[in-house]
């Protein structure tokens, strides 16, 4: 569990913390998972650790904002001018997890027709090309989200720090402690941060690899965001030393396609975009400026998820190559995360072959625990989902324990087969057999 302290006012606490809800328990897939019959032991995994601390555990402990950090955020707001600062961040807060997708201009014109067509049986509207019109532009606006795009200018991004640093410190921090926990001989020298506004990046990146990173470059549009970034790696001033070093700032993205960065970031930045050509523009300018990790963040809604899904087909499926780098692309970690305060979902890209990475199943709702077994519901290395219903007796004490004490997100360490292996259900039986 992660809960992120630090500014005691204005930066409300984000706390993880345990789902109360149960996932409903499916008939059809209540079947133990075939050839799950021990834990994954080629490598004696455990050794000595205790279960309640097998490797697939994924959970970070308490942390907290950096303290400089959160010194800064405060001295900058104590000296803003700025009136009803807390009504300006809630109001913010509750817009931004309440904002949807902008409606493509193709689905606009769907619409339209289908209500042009539906106004052409009124006769009152079906003789009169203006009035038909008008009915259809007024139905529209109604019917229609108006998404518009946030000018992050001096106010707004103080507003947005008041509101949104602390969560996304800690949403980002948990992406970067799944690859510290599971890759952790590595240490990358490059990071880049598209749309980093007030630099929460580069604090989460400097807490997991301050010891090897060293060249931070954040890019935003928002000059505005640019400074006050700066200022809290200054302890809130123009003028002073930052406290992380190599860190550079830019409006745009590096021209050169040559140019790769050990690790891209892209958090809570997608949804800034006005429509899918920008977001699928972007997603693969990123992927080619990707050397190891691309990781994306957006909030835990609906929308958030559908853009993350959207950008992980687009490098998984997409043909375009790269002729500088044809290594292919693999997900390296979907995280749908337990209920918290801070809601957010994200995936992580990683160039390479998937062999390369762990390959346990990812645990994706709630473990239901009962009397001498556990309900687990998988995303297996293959992609297919399995509902395993582990017992000590039939799958051995080592297993049972390790799934008692696992939780959603975590890996449970157990060799699953791939979706051709699995017996065909009932409905599935070919005919005549």
């Amino acid at each position: 569990m992660a809960t992120v302290r630090g500014l005691r006012h204005l930066l409300t606490c984000s706390r993880w913390r345990r789902g109360s809800g149960e996932a409903p328990q499916s008939r059809t897939l209540a079947a133990i998972v075939p050839g799950i019959s021990q834990v994954d032991n080629n490598s004696d995994f455990l050794g000595k650790t205790p279960h309640r601390r097998h490797p697939g555990i994924l959970q970070l402990p308490c942390i907290e904002v950096p303290p400089a950090l959160a010194a800064a955020a405060q001295f900058l707001l104590l000296g803003s001018s700025m009136p009803n600062v807390e009504k300006q961040v809630q109001a913010l807060t509750n817009y931004l997890w309440s904002r949807r997708l902008p409606v493509e201009p193709q689905e606009l014109q769907r619409r339209a027709v289908h209500l042009e067509k539906k106004f052409l049986e009124n006769p009152d509207l079906g003789q009169l090309e203006e009035k038909l019109r008008e009915a259809v532009l007024r139905a529209l606006r109604k019917t229609t989200y108006h998404w518009q795009e946030l000018n992050y200018n001096e106010s707004l991004s103080l507003v947005y720090m008041a509101a949104r640093l602390d969560g996304g410190f800690a949403a980002v921090s948990r992406a970067f402690h799944e690859i510290q926990v599971r890759v952790p001989e590595f240490q990358p020298q490059t990071l880049m941060d598209f749309g980093s506004g007030t630099g929460s990046v580069t604090w989460a990146a400097h807490s997991a690899w301050g010891q090897s990173l060293r060249e931070y470059l954040c890019v935003d549009s928002s000059a505005a965001m640019l400074v006050l970034a700066e200022k809290l790696l200054k302890g809130g001033s123009e003028s002073g030393e930052p406290y992380v070093p190599g860190v550079f700032f830019r409006q745009f993205l590096p021209v050169s396609p040559k140019v790769q960065f050990d690790v891209v970031v892209s958090a809570f930045s997608l949804s800034e975009l006005p429509s899918k050509a920008d977001r699928t523009e972007l997603v693969q300018t990123l992927w080619r400026k990707t050397n190891h990790f691309l990781v994306l963040v957006e909030n835990g809604t609906k929308a958030g998820h559908c853009l993350l899904m959207d950008a992980r087909d687009l490098v998984l499926k997409g043909k375009e190559k790269s002729p500088l780098d044809p290594r292919p692309g693999f997900v390296f970690a979907p995280n749908k995360k337990k209920q918290k305060d801070e809601k957010f979902s994200m995936v992580i890209l990683a160039r390479g072959s998937p062999e390369e990475a762990n390959r346990w199943p990812r645990i994706i709702q709630p473990v239901l625990k009962r009397p001498r077994h556990v309900h687990c519901h998988l995303c297996c290395p293959d992609g297919h989902m399995q509902h395993a219903v582990i017992t000590a007796r039939q799958h051995g004490r080592d297993l049972y324990r390790c799934a008692r004490v696992s939780s959603w997100g975590d890996l449970l360490p157990v060799i699953t087969p791939s979706e051709s292996e699995l017996p065909l259900s009932p409905a599935d039986d070919p005919p005549g057999s």
